[in-house]
């Protein structure tokens, strides 16, 4: 089908009608939630779809936000399409349930809509939520904006259920930034989107009281199956390891997806993994995830027209951490800052930080890595900012000497 056959229409949405949107048109079977700001218009807009009769998909209000991933692990378990959303203090209260989630290979789709942990109480902006649960099984992918999170949601489903895969996928969208401004949205039709993300498929086994006959790997009431049983230590560490092979193997799918989806949308995202800017002759570089990127974006692009040679790597996928794709990408750049929008407490740096040093340790040649902290509980990051700290990178870049490895931006001191 050609690209201009299904642009769809452009409709002015915020970032959780854009979610909303998106699993609308994804066949879900489940949806189970609870609110939350910044993350209830989701369920909210979605509950009005099920209202209306637009959708065949069995709603859940549950009282928690332990009880949504609980139902939606039931719901899976049985071999259902399940989604839900949730934010801050409500994937906390998820924790227990996401290791579950994950370990019993679900592939559940959850957004979840970025803000500040508490104490003190915040509403608004910062990674502190997911960062928590970077090891948790679950892919994260963050967005840039309210586009990025319709689409991402439908290629969610498929990185999802791919059997390569078979592992629950966050899609991140920053609190308030995109998940309450209004942007032109393209929504691809109904029909184009069912066909892309097609129907759940359980993987299927083989049982040995049935002769070794091969049966769908769901809670059916028919066929008599465990999931997640007492698993100790004569098995459990042989158990987890195809759950690392299938998050590796979630590279290859993500890139597959994000191409396919570029065939029928006309939207593509980098590789998947990471979208770089500018970074072909960059002698320094900003990395970091989510919104922000935008108007970091924006500024490199102003000091490139007046001859400085900055650049710009977005990290889409935090897990599976692309590290081969950033080390190919940075390897020729003097300077790195990674800006994290959130704080490990205790540790050398934010988490992106972290993770990029750590991909560098083993090169021969390796640039100067910085770590700029900023935006927590949702503080802006103005253009004039980025400028300030594309030009220290450019001076640092001429010196080969950094004075502070790790700041603090738009702290008042």
């Amino acid at each position: 089908m050609a690209a201009e056959k299904v642009r769809g229409v452009v409709m002015g949405l915020n970032g959780d009608e854009a979610v909303a949107w998106a699993v609308k048109q994804c066949n879900v079977d489940v949806v189970a939630a609870y609110p939350i700001t910044p993350q209830t218009i989701i369920v909210e807009r979605f509950s009005e779809f099920v209202a209306n009769g637009e959708v065949n998909t069995e709603f859940v209000p549950v009282e928690s936000e332990h009880s949504a991933l609980s139902a939606c692990v039931g719901a899976a378990a049985a071999g259902a399409r399940a989604f839900t959303a949730t934010a801050s203090q409500g994937l906390a209260l998820m924790w227990e349930i996401l290791y579950i989630a994950s370990g019993l290979r679900l592939p559940i789709v959850m957004a979840v809509v970025n803000r500040a942990l508490s104490a003190p109480i915040n509403i608004h902006c910062d990674h502190s939520d997911t960062m928590g649960a970077r090891d948790s099984g679950w892919i994260q992918l963050y967005v840039e904006d309210s586009q990025e999170a319709y689409d991402t949601v439908i290629q969610a489903f498929r990185i999802a259920e791919h059997p390569d895969v078979l592992l629950p996928v966050m899609v991140n969208l920053d609190g308030f930034f995109l998940s309450h401004t209004l942007q032109d949205v393209r929504i691809l039709p109904d029909e184009v989107v069912k066909k892309f993300v097609g129907t759940r498929e359980p993987t299927k086994v083989k049982v040995p009281y049935l002769n070794n006959k091969e049966v769908p790997l769901v809670l059916d009431g028919e066929t008599p199956i465990t999931l997640g049983p007492l698993d100790l230590q004569d098995y459990y560490f042989e158990h987890k390891m195809p759950q690392i092979i299938a998050m590796e193997n979630a590279k290859k799918v993500i890139k597959e997806v994000n191409e396919e989806y570029a065939k029928i949308s006309g939207r593509k995202y980098g590789n998947g993994l990471i979208v770089p800017y500018g970074l072909e002759d960059a002698d320094v570089a900003i990395v970091l995830l989510g919104s922000a990127a935008g108007t970091v974006r924006y500024v490199a692009r102003k000091l490139r027209e007046n001859g400085y040679k900055v650049g710009v790597l977005r990290i889409r996928a935090f897990r599976p951490f692309p590290i081969e794709d950033i080390v190919e990408k940075l390897r020729n750049v003097k300077v790195v800052c990674v800006m994290d929008r959130s704080v490990s407490f205790g540790a050398h740096g934010g988490p992106l930080f972290m993770e990029i040093r750590s991909a560098f340790y083993d090169m021969p040649e390796r640039p100067i890595i910085l770590n700029y902290i900023y935006g927590l509980g949702g503080r802006d990051l103005p253009p004039s900012t980025i400028k300030d700290i594309f030009m220290e990178l450019l001076d640092i870049a001429k010196t080969g000497q950094a004075r502070q490895l790790i700041k603090y931006v738009g702290v008042r001191e």
